[in-house]
């Protein structure tokens, strides 16, 4: 039975008591009953609080010397990196030439005047949808760098059918492989799936450049040397080793080599000082402590920039550090089962996604298409969403650039599974919590309490396959 509005509003609104035919009220006001009552508060509220998997799932590292050093062994494969472009409307766009360095043929070259005649003679092209850029077999005569669109790497098949072998989308380059071959053919077929731009180079430039250049021509051929070193299939030097064999042959010898310049990962940090009035920090404490209170928060604006640093900083941060090898973009857009499937098949124990919130709900619109039900995982009591057992963390560190695009970042974890983890340090003076302390800092003339507020931290990938992501994730609905 529905009850009338009058006495929802009686009952919700509390209205003072009618006055008497005289003008005065005849009980107590609620007004001014407040004024004996003590009210129940809620401790201070805080909206920017993330569930901060990223913290809560990496295994931390006590590193006491404020340094950790990833050892490794020699590397012999140059990885594969990205070039940037400048581009100053219509057709003027050009490679960065310091960026050229990002090709593995130029690593670690740097006559700057070479690297900016090369940058002048890429010629800008542009690609229309469908268009093929070059067929399987043909002779690579062309280098090109991708400013933007996306292409597909396809084969024929066993069976005469179509095969998708990759996508290659902007920064990439093809054809520097073709280097230090003689006759060089293009192993796969590219076609652009989006109207594109490209940088060409003929490889007739590079032969000139070599000619001209004796530092590029050794360079290059140093480059050339190196890669015909025998590795493992991680590129790794090769150690010798016999298996098979019978009788008493003589088995051949060599050692592990190691890298002579391994990468170290100093501590960062985030601080900030905290000012607590000493009328307030004396007066004001009951029923909190305004002290606490004001600390409370303030760890948690830096706990949530740790992670923020975590995912975004240039020098360790996961977007910024992750092997240009281990990155791939997704096919049509959204981020499909396929795209998951593939980002997982590339390493081992894969044990963690993290993802924008947005990107999960645009991986299970895909999944809704496909009549498909992502599984769950219990974390600590929590009921996680889950793609092939590996947990899908939310994330809203990871950003969402100008035209609705995000990644999603898959890691191993752990010193002993050779993965990625986090970096801190105990012990330090003042600790409030751990790699987080608050040391007094005095009190000024004005009676203001100072307190700095610092937490150290800092995040190391072991080995490059440790981590990957899956770039160009499309956010937005599309239509069926």
């Amino acid at each position: 039975m529905s009850t009338p509005d009058s006495v929802i509003g009686s009952a919700v609104d509390e209205p003072e008591p009618a006055p008497a035919a005289d003008g005065q009220l005849t009980s107590l006001s609620t007004l001014a009953a407040r004024q004996l009552a003590t009210t129940t508060k809620s401790e201070p509220q805080m909206q920017a609080i993330t569930s901060r998997w990223l913290l809560k799932t990496l295994p931390w590292v006590d590193v006491k010397g404020g340094t950790y050093r990833v050892n490794r062994r020699l590397q012999l494969r140059t990885g594969r990196g990205r070039v940037s472009f400048q581009q100053n409307g219509g057709d003027d766009i050009r490679v960065i030439p310091q960026t050229l360095t990002e090709l593995p043929i130029l690593r670690g070259y740097d006559d700057l005047e070479v690297l900016t005649e090369i940058a002048g003679r890429f010629q800008t092209r542009e690609v229309r949808a469908g268009q093929v850029l070059f067929e399987a077999g043909q002779p690579v005569t062309e280098a090109y760098l991708v400013v933007h669109g996306r292409f597909t790497r396809y084969a024929a098949g066993k069976y005469g059918e179509e095969e998708i072998v990759g996508v290659v989308t902007d920064g990439d380059q093809m054809g520097d492989e073709a280097v230090g071959q003689s006759d060089p053919l293009w192993l796969t077929s590219v076609r652009a799936e989006t109207a594109a731009v490209v940088l060409a180079l003929p490889w007739a430039v590079v032969q000139e450049f070599m000619e001209r250049a004796p530092s590029l021509d050794a360079h290059l051929r140093a480059y050339v040397d190196r890669q015909n070193l025998p590795m493992n299939r991680k590129g790794e030097a090769e150690v010798p080793v016999q298996a098979g064999h019978v009788g008493e042959p003589t088995l051949q010898g060599g050692f592990v080599d190691y890298e002579l310049a391994p990468r170290e990962y100093e501590l960062s940090l985030t601080q900030t000082v905290l000012r607590v009035h000493s009328r307030v920090a004396d007066l004001y404490n009951n029923p909190m402590d305004q002290t606490q209170q004001q600390l409370r928060l303030t760890v948690e604006e830096i706990r949530e920039r740790q992670e923020w640093e975590l995912v975004n900083n240039r020098e360790f941060g996961l977007l910024h550090n992750i092997d240009y090898g281990q990155r791939i973009s997704s096919f049509t857009g959204p981020p499909t089962p396929d795209d998951m499937d593939e980002l997982l098949s590339m390493r081992r124990k894969t044990k963690v996604f993290l993802a924008h919130p947005k990107a999960i709900a645009a991986f299970f619109r895909q999944c809704n298409r496909r009549g498909l039900v992502p599984g769950t995982a219990n974390v600590d009591g929590h009921e996680i969403p889950a793609w092939r057992g590996v947990p899908i963390y939310p994330c809203s560190k990871i950003p969402i650039s100008e035209d609705h695009t995000s990644s999603i970042i898959a890691l191993r974890t752990g010193e002993a599974d050779q993965g990625v983890i986090g970096l801190y340090q105990t012990g330090i003076p003042e600790e409030f919590q751990p790699g987080l302390n608050v040391r007094f800092m005095g009190v000024n003339e004005q009676a203001v309490i100072n307190y700095l507020v610092t937490a150290y931290y800092s995040l190391a990938i072991l080995v490059p396959d440790a981590a990957g992501i899956l770039e160009n994730v499309q956010l937005g609905r599309t239509a069926d």
